[in-house]
């Protein structure tokens, strides 16, 4: 069953040559020779495929320790074949994108208890491409359709569809197939159920006779299913022996480390961008899930993936990075009618939390006003229905700070030795301090002999 490519390339090779030694037969030896090797040099345009024969994959696959059983038939080695020799372009594909997802598939399989080998499963769903979406509708890397993704917890909605996001959708992938295991008592069977439902399944199984693994029951299932599990065998098997087919992959792809960040209200991914100098397409690749860049109301809790090299950058700015996003936060109130989306400022306001009123003098503009009583801007617009930043001097400002004044609301004190101090309060960074108190942030950090930008609620700062 020995399958060579030698026997066609070489004979091929020595015909284009025989032209050539012809043409130099009339010339002298030497300057034959000679013009042979300086102008005519061996031309390698092809790649080199290994041959290989059915047993030597046998042993091969029999040398491989996986959680679930693995046996070579005649199906899974076309397979082997056509992934290994005629579609080595999808292989290669599969290959720049594995270092992306399979670290998050295993610690995922992992925590669900499941044989790790099951990741390879998502190559023969997707491709590993998060955003593909399938001619009847299924999307993501696991390619969840529409009732099944919301039945495992996932939002679809036109702007955030959770079965592109690779966290979500592959820990729905692992209960899902985890839950088919439970119902057939065999991997095999439940990828299968996975491919073309579990009624399917059943119905192959019936028609069997009883029968419970897979290539028992494979002539009832439909023939979309027939090549599924062997195509997810076939790459198993491949990307595991992957010298022995002459795959090198060039430049590999590695996926870009991250933190969570809750911004708790709507806003643009562009916008996000453009303040924090995060580059617009990393922001996608880690949040494919968020579709026209617009992260809506209904969606406002869930967690922004940030590359880790800006994260420390967005946390100690996040207050007026969050208000300049153009949003405000939101709250739901609820009425014997019907629930009423509003600002959070609104609400605030409408307690019956003290007023401070203030006039406004020359040189002031919304943001000073703002800083100095620790609120923000759009708070301050929000409480006195201003439709821009504009303001003019003598014009009355209300400010809602609880049941606090002014020089409370900045918690300002003065120490033993005559140092004014600031107490930190969650959500304040060294930014947010700095324009309370007319100072940089160098300033403050040299008047506390501060390494770093870090700080803690509770803290007390020298601010004067």
């Amino acid at each position: 069953m020995k399958k060579s490519l030698r026997s066609t390339i070489i004979p091929a090779l020595i015909t284009c040559l025989i032209p050539l030694t012809e043409a130099f037969s009339q010339e002298e030896p030497l300057e034959a020779a000679v013009l042979f090797s300086e102008e005519i040099q061996p031309n390698y345009h092809y790649e080199y495929i290994p041959d290989f024969t059915y047993e030597e994959v046998d042993q091969r696959i029999k040398a491989m320790k996986t959680e679930m059983p693995f046996e070579l038939n005649e199906r899974i080695f076309s397979f082997i074949q056509y992934f290994t020799v005629r579609n080595r372009e999808y292989t290669k594909m599969v290959l720049a994108r594995k270092d992306i997802y399979f670290p998050l598939f295993e610690s995922t399989l992992k925590k669900h208890d499941i044989p790790s080998e099951i990741e390879y499963l998502s190559i023969v769903e997707s491709g590993l491409d998060p955003q593909i979406k399938s001619r009847v509708g299924a999307m993501g890397l696991w390619q969840f359709m529409p009732a099944t993704g919301r039945m495992y917890g996932m939002q679809v909605n036109p702007d955030v569809d959770d079965r592109m996001d690779p966290e979500l959708s592959s820990d729905a992938a692992a209960k899902y197939l985890k839950s088919l295991y439970r119902m057939f008592g065999d991997w095999e069977v439940a990828m299968a159920a996975y491919n073309c439902g579990p009624g399917n399944v059943r119905k192959a199984i019936r028609r069997s006779g009883g029968k419970k693994t897979f290539w028992e029951i494979y002539n009832y299932l439909p023939k979309e299913t027939r090549s599924y599990v062997p195509q997810f065998q076939a790459f198993l098997y491949v990307l595991n022996n992957l010298e022995e087919h002459n795959f090198n992959l060039e430049e590999p792809t590695y996926p870009i480390e991250y933190e969570k960040i809750r911004f708790d209200r709507a806003f643009n991914l562009e916008k996000l961008s453009e303040l924090t100098a995060i580059c617009l397409k990393d922001l996608e690749k880690l949040n494919p899930s968020v579709k026209n860049r617009n992260v809506p109301i209904a969606n406002r809790s869930m967690e922004v993936k940030i590359p880790k090299s800006r994260a420390i950058f967005l946390k100690e700015n996040l207050a007026w990075i969050s208000d300049s996003l153009g949003n405000s936060p939101t709250i739901l109130l609820t009425s014997n009618d019907s629930p009423a989306i509003i600002p959070v400022e609104k609400a605030v306001a409408s307690t019956n939390a003290a007023r401070i009123s203030y006039k406004v003098r020359s040189g002031d503009v919304l943001g000073t006003i703002a800083s100095k009583h620790g609120v923000s801007v759009t708070q301050v617009k929000e409480w006195n229905n201003l439709r821009s930043n504009l303001i003019k001097v003598g014009q009355t400002i209300y400010i809602y700070n609880g049941k606090s004044t002014p020089t409370e609301s900045l918690a300002d004190n003065t120490s033993g030795s005559g140092n004014k101090t600031y107490t930190v309060r969650p959500g304040d960074s060294l930014w947010i301090i700095s324009q309370k108190h007319s100072l940089s942030i160098d300033q403050i950090k040299r008047l506390n002999n501060l390494n770093s930008n870090n700080i803690k609620p509770g803290q007390k700062l020298i601010v004067g």
